[in-house]
């Protein structure tokens, strides 16, 4: 870390901490659970899912009920999401295409990360970051509606089965609707994998406190970042 001109700046709020380490732990488990049920084979050859089934502790029910805990829980994860994102102008920062500076930064950044630029402007959070993140959740949004449309085909009588069950015929057809959630999970692990990539070389080229900003809420940067306008609250929004 480099000392002395370094400013910190507050950003993430405790709920949106917990929120994406809540995410991360539950995208894990449903990604595998997700290949086994697909696929109860995928880790070997045939006959290999009744060898791991002892005592039914990795029975398909076993993973299937896993996999529908963690996405219990990751939607209701986003509550307190939800609430950061309410209370802490930092947990706020969604793209504005509308915006000049979003579009600048989008071309600044990409011409930063294709070698083309030796350094971007300075950002909390640059518009690439910003885009991302919010595809992501728009995924997430999509998985938890097929998956739902998926699970209460067996239970049609129940509340949320009225909700996510007509899924299934808007969208084609349950197989359809399958292959969608399948797909989907995929570019979800496809950003996971450049996300961490982004946030280590962010760390070791712009030492920011790229990373551990999602322990203690906040980034370091030599420069006023462009986007601190977006964070309407300035005196709470540079930490002491």
């Amino acid at each position: 870390m480099r000392q002395g001109a370094m400013k910190p700046y507050y950003l993430f709020s405790p709920w949106t901490r917990i929120f994406h380490w809540v995410m991360v732990i539950c995208v894990f488990i449903l990604f595998l659970t997700g290949l086994y049920i697909g696929n109860p084979f995928f880790l070997g050859t045939q006959g290999m899912e009744p060898t791991f089934a002892v005592n039914n502790v990795l029975s398909m029910e076993t993973i299937r009920y896993i996999h529908f805990i963690a996405g219990y829980v990751l939607v209701i994860s986003f509550i307190p999401r939800i609430y950061g994102f309410i209370i802490n102008p930092g947990d706020r920062l969604l793209p504005k295409p509308w915006s000049k500076l979003y579009w600048t930064g989008m071309i600044d950044t990409q011409m930063h990360y294709m070698l083309l630029r030796g350094k971007h402007r300075p950002y909390l959070r640059n518009s690439l970051a910003r885009s991302g993140y919010l595809a992501v959740y728009l995924m997430f949004f999509i998985e938890a509606v097929t998956g739902f449309a998926m699970y209460y085909m067996i239970e049609p009588n129940r509340f949320l089965a009225k909700i996510f069950g007509p899924f299934n015929n808007w969208l084609i057809n349950e197989y359809m609707v399958h292959m969608i959630h399948h797909f989907v999970a995929w570019f979800i692990i496809l950003f996971v994998i450049v996300h961490v990539y982004m946030a280590i070389r962010a760390d070791l080229t712009e030492k920011g406190g790229e990373i551990s900003a999602m322990f203690s809420g906040v980034k370091y940067m030599e420069e006023e970042p462009d986007d601190l306008g977006d964070i309407t609250d300035t005196k709470k929004t540079q930490a002491k």
